[in-house]
């Protein structure tokens, strides 16, 4: 019985040194073991200096251990005890336990065995309640006796506080499942990456500023939170006809709503609609850093048919210049410490435009080639953090939160129309 083990291990444990073994064998008609294969084990190994048996009421094994120490094959001291002593208290035959242990003769009754165990020279104590007495005094008399040498008790190993206990006795409290670093209402104030929002104005931040704060967590230059707020005003539309704003057109006119028709046009944005910032970001980046040459990482390219994302518009070329390519490249080439990602895309685009005209460096590419060589030199950042704003997704962030200008705009537009 697993129950009736838990308290052997504990009755043994307070009048002894403590447990070296033990074994809980079931009441099964063929069971995988019994009293005396193990009792043979014990009695073999050394370390085994009191064997203990606790049977019950039914079955004869416990006769073969008693045969065994009559013939001397077990001359260790043996503390034993048959529960179930009480059977024959009552006039009809009683069953013992969920197993229903029950003597089937005079010999299986536990008064039987119990009697035959103590005529055999075993430890049997009067009753039950006396077992840990009688345990204490064969454990003390081995002690006298130099036969066991007392194992110095282990240190107590601390319990965990129970978490629900402790809760509900204002111990501990429960932990925020979601927690953030660029935001905190909990003071006097709303803070934005540890900014006050009355610094964020009196500071005079702006959009860019409050992106800086919110997205890289650092209070950028102000040529660099202006560039921010350029490229959210050259991202914010470009007409209708873009698959985005279509799509945005679409939903507003069958009746849905704002937010609705703003998905609807947030979702085309990918790799052919405004997705490429990124990708062309990590091109012209990986192969400056790489040491290619212009040709070399255009011939790379071609090779391998791969399309040098942020290159390529469709009407405009060289001779036809996209104003927001201008704007942007000549910002950068004004304000930024140093522009060697952008320069690298330029000198690319002058060999794609050798093939065709408007194989030129677009808004895309141009955004994110100055982008990154913004955050290089800015100083505000690592080169390690550097290469996390462009995993992250940043760039694609900066023209989704741009265009959603643009998008917004049409869903009122096709409302007033």
């Amino acid at each position: 019985s697993g129950g009736m083990s838990n308290e052997l291990n504990n009755i043994v444990c307070r009048n002894s040194d403590g447990v070296y073994e033990g074994v809980a064998i079931g009441g099964d008609r063929y069971p995988g073991s019994r009293f005396l294969d193990h009792f043979m084990r014990y009695q073999d190994d050394p370390n085994a200096k009191i064997l203990l048996l606790l049977g019950e009421v039914g079955g004869i094994d416990e006769y073969d251990v008693i045969e065994a120490v009559k013939v001397g094959h077990i001359t260790k001291p043996i503390v034993a005890w048959c529960i179930g002593t009480c059977a024959s208290y009552f006039a009809t035959e009683v069953q013992f336990g969920h197993a229903g242990a029950q003597a089937r003769g005079d010999m299986e009754t536990a008064r039987a065995k119990n009697k035959a165990m103590k005529d055999a020279g075993f430890f049997v104590p009067e009753s039950f309640d006396k077992l840990p007495e009688l345990i204490n005094q064969v454990y003390t008399q081995l002690v006298e006796e130099g036969i066991i040498i007392e194992t110095p008790e282990a240190p107590t190993p601390q319990v965990p506080v129970d978490y629900t206990w402790a809760k509900k006795l204002g111990m501990v409290r429960k932990p925020a499942n979601f927690i953030s670093s660029i935001a905190d209402d909990r003071g006097e104030e709303l803070k934005y990456a540890g900014v006050t929002i009355t610094e964020v104005f009196t500071s005079n931040l702006g959009i860019g500023g409050v992106l800086a704060l919110l997205w890289f967590r650092r209070q950028l230059p102000e040529y660099c939170t202006k560039f921010i707020e350029m490229i959210l005003m050259v991202t914010a539309d470009h007409g209708p006809a873009v698959s985005g704003a279509h799509n945005t057109i679409v939903t507003a006119r069958a009746g849905k709503d704002l937010i609705s028709a703003l998905c609807s046009g947030l979702l085309t944005i990918g790799p052919r609609f405004g997705g490429a910032l990124d990708d062309a970001a990590n091109m012209f980046s990986e192969a400056h850093d790489h040491g290619l040459s212009p040709r070399d990482f255009v011939e790379k390219m071609k090779k391998t048919n791969q399309l040098i994302m942020g290159i390529g518009h469709r009407i405009k070329s060289l001779a036809n210049p996209d104003q927001r390519v201008v704007i942007i490249k000549e910002y950068a080439k004004k304000h930024f410490q140093s522009t060697p990602i952008l320069d690298f895309a330029l000198e690319v685009e002058q060999i794609t435009t050798r093939k065709r005209a408007n194989l030129i460096l677009n808004v895309d590419g141009c955004i994110a080639v100055c982008f990154v060589d913004m955050v290089r030199s800015c100083g505000a950042f690592t080169q390690e953090e550097c290469e996390d704003l462009m995993s992250f997704g940043c760039l694609n962030g900066l023209f989704v939160l741009g265009r959603s200008i643009g998008f917004i705009g049409h869903y009122i537009d096709q409302l007033r129309l």
